[in-house]
């Protein structure tokens, strides 16, 4: 399981991705390049193991690790 262990970032960033903010505006938001806020989103991904945002979303609400 600990391969589904997300940082307190990655979780940051998803939890403004799922409020329809865009790659720049979480980056602004928590003061980060766009690179960082992909790079933290590719990482989650590869954890979850889904292959785009959106499943990686739907992961992490079955996993109650964020919420709507």
């Amino acid at each position: 399981m600990d391969k589904y262990i997300l940082t307190k970032r990655e979780k940051e960033v998803f939890k403004l991705l799922i409020t329809n903010k865009t790659t720049k505006e979480i980056a602004e938001e928590l003061n980060i390049s766009e690179k960082t806020v992909r790079n933290h989103i590719s990482n989650a991904m590869q954890k979850l193991g889904v292959k785009g945002r959106a499943q990686a979303v739907v992961e992490l609400l079955k996993m109650n690790i964020i919420s709507l």
